[in-house]
């Protein structure tokens, strides 16, 4: 289905040459607005545009959360709910919430959640909401994730904080994010096919005219480096923090704990 929107969220200007999208002081309006203009098509360019690697890589973050029978997750920025659903359906956990802070992206996850079988679907939740200033209580969750999602939030150490926070003692953090591969020829492969290929496909599938599909490699080469982003997580006080890289390090999981006492 084609996009709604009649004005772009990024305009050229704001995505050429050296211009970081992060450091854009409107930038959680424009995130907000590039979501709601690509929620319609934002699976299906997902699972195209990945090759289908983005359902192993939530399947992974699923398994390295060692959810425990009974235990509570939060997915923050969990868009239209696919990793949500993962934990509801692959996990344990006795209670699942996904938080975004686009409606329209919550609409699709709610959509979603209608097709569930009874008992997944009667453990998950969906809330709308900011990662920066989460509405639980401290302490709330044995789990939070987020997919793909802190690059896009306008100051990630605030947001590791309040996950920190309402995570328990002994609690998991786990962070699905793009990253850039470190082999030469992957990295120039993806870096073209990111670049060139997906943004004028993946417009076209969508027929967004936000600028969605040209601020995500661009989002994504001016972020945190994989070592730099495990340090962040360490000055947000998790411990033990780890990472894997998938698909040749296109993709990293990240894991993090807070401390047991």
């Amino acid at each position: 289905m084609a996009s709604e929107s009649t004005s772009p969220a990024w305009s050229d200007a704001e995505l050429a040459g050296q211009a970081n999208p992060h450091q854009h002081a409107d930038k959680p309006t424009k995130v907000r607005g590039m979501f709601a203009a690509i929620a319609d098509s934002y699976d299906l360019n997902n699972r195209v545009h990945s090759l289908w690697q983005d359902v192993r890589w939530r399947n992974f973050a699923v398994k390295m959360a060692k959810v425990q029978p009974g235990e509570h997750v939060l997915d923050v920025a969990c868009g239209t709910g696919d990793l949500t659903q993962a934990f509801a359906t692959r996990s344990q956990a006795a209670k699942v919430v996904g938080v975004d802070f686009t409606p329209a992206m919550l609409a699709h996850a709610g959509e979603k959640r209608q097709k569930l079988a009874q008992e997944p679907a009667s453990k998950l939740t969906y809330a709308e909401g900011d990662a920066q200033q989460l509405q639980y209580p401290d302490a709330s969750f044995d789990v939070v994730s987020i997919a793909f999602g802190i690059r896009n939030v306008q100051d990630p150490a605030r947001a590791l904080r309040e996950f920190h926070r309402v995570l328990k003692p002994a609690g998991r953090l786990i962070v699905l994010e793009f990253d850039q591969p470190k082999n030469p020829a992957v990295r120039w492969f993806n870096d073209f096919y990111c670049g060139s290929v997906m943004p004028r496909t993946a417009t076209w599938i969508s027929g967004d005219k936000s600028g969605a599909y040209k601020y995500l490699p661009k989002s994504v080469s001016t972020f945190t480096p994989r070592a730099e982003f495990q340090k962040n997580l360490m000055a947000a006080n998790f411990s033990n923090v780890q990472s894997w890289a998938l698909s040749l390090g296109i993709c990293v999981c990240y894991r993090g704990y807070k401390a047991s006492f």
